[in-house]
């Protein structure tokens, strides 16, 4: 749900904070007041293309705010927030958490969009805020048109039709992952058996070396001591000799070695009875100790040095091996081995030899007719809900002043594709006995504007806590009509927050909150404000829609029974839903 929006410096609004109720809101207000900017800064949550004329004259950027709770059950939506690094406002009732979406355009044409707290890409904004608001204007009625929208209303109306689609949508990817396999096994056959030649001549060229992951590190290291094995065998046996003595007896020049040394040191001071040289006998018994650690590893060094003159040759052959391998196929081998394994599964993939050409035919085969099966089910459940759906609609449009009016709702067949093997097309008749016509051909903007509202009505039984915004979608329509849409706003409100745009007076009337877009006209600027009306104000602002009337008692008492009417309907809508409420 929409909990709030702020505008800064859009078109005429210099800066306006409105706060959005559950329930049905109306926005009213006379021409170029500003209410079509508050669609505007709604559509830019949406992911709306940025248009840099919408910042106000003489200001840098326009700025747009919304505050949306999202409900804590929908895990879906929660993740894909999450995924954005979005982090939740600290407000919120317990089962809901609220985020703050924003978006600013710069009068240079940039914009930015944020998520709680977060810069994301307009277009995850977009997809974020679309599953919590749908922009309902006369441009959008042109996209119930699409056959794709129209297959989407159909599947959203019945909800069993979900897992039903999903399984098709399974079998169809395999289907026709299999399907690209063969046929590029068959009509690519001469290139992919080459491909094959040279995978496994690669494969044999690096089984033939036998690598080892790492061995060409150790091999770095290991020739780089074999070339200074000399010295290195030198600087140990010297140290060695330093500390311990020459173990042939020769002694290292005239000097007694280091152990021999700090041995009689440690003794002298560890004897005396002065408790500071004991301690420093101790210290230097621990020096001893250490000496002799150190002395050990030197002659485990010594003795792991290599002494085969013909182990260096032997080891630069080896790493020639190596380098062979690094040099086509990956910068280590570690590389290399992995190259291996994809080549090798590469191999498995592209077999075209008979045998598994006729497998892979029969897999194919199979997959189709389990996707044939899906696709039918898929059918004969579109078929059923689409009988139901024409009967729901066509009830609200005799509702809607078109008395005689019906929707038929075909599904016809096409190939299988991503959504099924069926076409959905909305057809509309002007009575009983004349063929339904698609809506791009036979209804007008208003015919159309209550089809889409009539419609979401209908859909709305299955779906709830949704923002819906009306964007004048009532234009041409008047007395009855207008009335009736008033009732259905009313009606779909009960379960969605429903925003609504309008100059009608008699679909006004039926809101739970009315806010007025107001205009001043200054010697060198136009600014718009929005407000809350008040039960009086409403009926002034009423007055003034039907006849500008608002400073006549006739108008105030015409819109106050307007208001009254109303209110009686939508009593009486929610007792006869709710009997026993």
């Amino acid at each position: 749900m929409l909990l709030d929006i702020s505008i800064t410096n859009l078109g005429v609004i210099p800066h306006a904070q409105v706060e959005f109720s559950p329930g049905l809101t109306v926005l009213t207000g006379e021409t170029g007041a500003g209410k079509t900017m508050v669609v505007t800064g709604l559509r830019l949550l949406s992911g709306g293309k940025a248009d840099s004329s919408k910042v106000r004259t003489g200001s840098d950027q326009a700025v747009v705010e919304g505050v949306f709770a999202v409900d804590e059950d929908d895990t879906a939506l929660m993740s894909a927030i999450a995924e954005t690094g979005a982090q939740a406002d600290d407000s919120g009732d317990g089962h809901h958490r609220e985020y703050v979406a924003a978006r600013s355009v710069k009068a240079t044409g940039r914009s930015r969009a944020h998520l709680g707290g977060r810069t994301v890409p307009a277009g995850t904004l977009g997809e974020i805020t679309s599953r919590l608001l749908t922009i309902h204007g006369q441009n959008d009625q042109l996209r119930l048109l699409a056959p794709a929208e129209q297959l989407g209303a159909l599947d959203a109306f019945a909800p069993e039709i979900e897992a039903i689609r999903d399984g098709y949508v399974s079998a169809w990817s395999t289907w026709r992952e299999l399907a690209k396999d063969l046929r590029q096994r068959t009509e690519q056959r001469r290139e992919l058996e080459q491909e094959v030649d040279r995978l496994r001549f690669a494969v044999d060229e690096i089984n033939a070396v036998e690598p080892v992951a790492g061995e060409d590190e150790e091999l770095i290291a290991t020739i780089k001591r074999l070339q200074d094995v000399d010295a290195l065998h030198d600087a140990a046996t010297l140290a060695l000799t330093a500390l311990d003595g020459d173990p042939s007896g020769g002694g290292y020049g005239e000097e007694e070695p280091a152990s021999t040394l700090i041995g009689h040191a440690s003794g002298a001071l560890s004897s005396s009875s002065d408790e500071a040289l004991k301690e420093l006998g101790e210290r230097l018994s621990e020096v001893a100790s250490e000496l002799s650690d150190i002395s050990g590893e030197l002659g485990r060094y010594l003795a792991g040095l290599p002494s085969d003159p013909g182990e260096l040759d032997t080891l630069l052959t080896r790493q020639q091996e190596l380098k062979t391998l690094t040099r086509k196929y990956a910068p280590d081998i570690d590389g290399v081995l992995a190259w291996r394994d994809k080549a090798l599964a590469r191999l498995d993939k592209i077999d075209t030899s008979a045998e598994a050409v006729e497998k892979l035919a029969a897999a194919v085969r199979d997959a189709e007719k389990q996707m044939a099966a899906r696709a039918k089910k898929l059918t004969a459940a579109r078929t059923r809900a689409a009988n139901d759906l024409e009967k729901a609609v066509t009830a609200e449009l005799r509702g809607l002043a078109m008395p005689k009016a019906r929707i038929a709702v075909v599904v016809e067949p096409r190939e299988p594709g991503p959504d099924g093997a069926d076409v959905v097309e909305l057809r509309l008749a002007p009575n009983a006995t004349a063929e339904p016509q698609p809506l791009a051909t036979s209804a007008s903007g208003g015919e159309l504007s209550r089809v889409m509202l009539a419609l979401e009505v209908v859909l709305s039984t299955h779906r709830s806590g949704h923002t819906m915004v009306f964007d004048e979608v009532d234009a041409g329509v008047g007395g009855r009509a207008a009335v009736e849409i008033g009732k259905r706003l009313a009606r779909l409100a009960r379960r969605n927050q429903v925003i609504v745009v309008t100059h009608l007076p008699q679909v006004a009337a039926y809101a739970d909150a009315h806010l007025h877009v107001s205009k001043n006209v200054g010697d060198s600027s136009v600014t718009s404000g929005v407000v809350q009306l008040s039960d009086e104000e409403r009926v002034e602002e009423l007055a003034r829609m039907l006849a500008g009337m608002e400073d006549s008692e006739t108008g105030r008492a015409h819109a106050k029974e307007l208001l009254e009417k109303a209110r009686v309907d939508v009593r009486e809508t929610e007792a006869a839903e709710n009997p026993k409420g």
